[in-house]
């Protein structure tokens, strides 16, 4: 039965949610985060102080108080951490124990419509025994709401090659967030083995692209600390201006969701009970808060988890005008695209298929899209799309399939852009809308 309800639980996270379609939009909200070392590691290769199998099973109720978990090195202790009191409805299903999987896991209250794992390409002496790397967990906050959150563990120890090592680390983590979840919301939160302070360490390349840094913002006041001086170690480990820890969590918003961080915490309640560490990391807390901007509305998605990332939150115009709706397809949606009358053209897919499309009249918009997915080599595709204007014209292409829905433009709303994830063909859709 157990393994059962891993299963049924894993599955939930991974089907694409099919809530559509005229949205009700929500404007904000909050949740709570906790990244975790939990030492998962056998026994007998742990640097912890307490008993990991008990130490476990406590740390299993103690992440219930926070909306989203992230953990590392959850090895070989993993049916504690989820089968003793955790509840959360969301939870990544484990790669197995040391040596075999990477330790990262993910617990949510929220749905995930996306789910990947990735390996480092980098590593040096005993990290290269266990397939350390990151993971993505496309998370839903609200009905159009995504935010992708990000969990890694990066090489550890200091000597010139595992610098080399993390330094590569980081570098790839950066380019598949600028491929996977271009123009995204984002959080990225787990065991970076960095310090800001290091000057061998490239933790402040996210700062440069865009992302805050919650201890850096909150505790000091945006003043990052200088590169090659010493490390400001505390013992304990705090939350203070001069206590730098290596359990780190950066954010950005988009010109959607506006991302705060308002309390950053390294919880020092986390104990045995015979008053022992649960684990060699602490526990840190931030909580966010997100609200969503006046002049845009999105959708949710449709189709499945492949391509690249598209999000045309990031270039549309403030106030935005189609011109034009183009298709690209034969059996199936290679390529959708969108002209403004401000001169920009949003398209996203592939080369192939015929090209059809349809000029706006002068007042005209975009009401409603219609797309229907399928599978093509094991992989969900759209297959079809069909347009449909204010004045009740249409373009259509691609094959109609038994899967489909319709994306309706609020009153007062229209079409104008899209979010999805795209290659060759056009693998996932949604939409975004502003007033008419």
């Amino acid at each position: 039965m157990t393994d059962l309800k891993h299963i049924v639980r894993h599955l939930a996270a991974l089907v694409p949610l099919c809530l559509l379609h005229t949205p009700v939009q929500a404007d904000a909200g909050t949740f709570s985060t906790l990244t975790y070392n939990v030492a998962g590691l056998l026994e007998v290769f742990s640097s912890a102080d307490s008993d990991r199998q008990a130490a476990t099973e406590q740390i299993s109720c103690y992440v219930n108080e926070f909306d989203i978990v992230n953990v590392q090195e959850d090895f070989n202790y993993h049916a504690a951490l989820y089968d003793t009191c955790d509840d959360h409805a969301y939870r990544s299903a484990t790669t197995g124990g040391m040596g075999v999987g990477s330790g990262l896991n993910s617990m949510s209250r929220f749905a995930y419509t996306d789910w990947d794992r990735v390996s480092w390409d980098a590593c040096n002496g005993v990290d290269c025994l266990t397939p350390k790397g990151f993971t993505l967990a496309r998370t839903r906050l609200a009905e159009g709401v995504y935010v992708d959150i990000y969990n890694l563990h990066t090489q550890a120890q200091t000597e010139e090659a595992d610098l080399v090592a993390r330094r590569a680390d980081m570098l790839q983590l950066i380019s598949y967030i600028e491929t996977y979840s271009a123009a995204n919301a984002v959080i990225v939160m787990g065991d970076t083995n960095t310090r800001y302070t290091r000057s061998g360490d490239n933790m402040w390349e996210f700062l440069n692209r865009g992302f805050s840094d919650a201890w850096v913002d909150l505790i000091r006041s945006g003043d990052m600390p200088e590169a090659g001086i010493d490390a400001l170690v505390c013992d304990p480990k705090i939350t203070s201006a001069d206590c730098e820890i290596v359990d780190k969590i950066v954010y950005r918003g988009n010109a959607f969701i506006h991302l705060d961080a308002t309390l950053y915490d390294v919880r020092q309640d986390d104990l045995t009970y015979d008053g022992l560490k649960l684990s060699d990391h602490p526990p840190v807390q931030t909580n966010f808060s997100w609200s969503t901007a006046s002049n845009l509305q999105m959708s949710d998605f449709w189709g499945g988890p492949h391509g690249s990332g598209f999000n045309d939150v990031a270039v549309l115009p403030a106030n935005p005008v189609v011109s034009r709706v183009t298709l690209r397809a034969g059996s199936r949606i290679d390529n959708i695209g969108l002209s403004l009358s401000q001169g920009n053209v949003l398209s996203h897919g592939g080369n192939g298929g015929s090209e059809s499309s349809l000029t706006l009249n002068s007042g005209e918009y975009l009401t409603a899209l219609k797309v229907c997915s399928g599978q093509k080599n094991d992989q969900t595709r759209i297959f079809y799309a069909r347009f449909t204007t204010s004045q009740n014209r249409t373009l259509t292409g691609g094959s109609s399939t038994s899967s489909c829905t319709t994306f309706n433009a609020p009153a007062g709303w229209q079409i104008v852009g899209f979010k999805g994830r795209a290659g060759d063909e056009l693998d996932k859709i949604g939409v975004i809308y502003a007033p008419q």
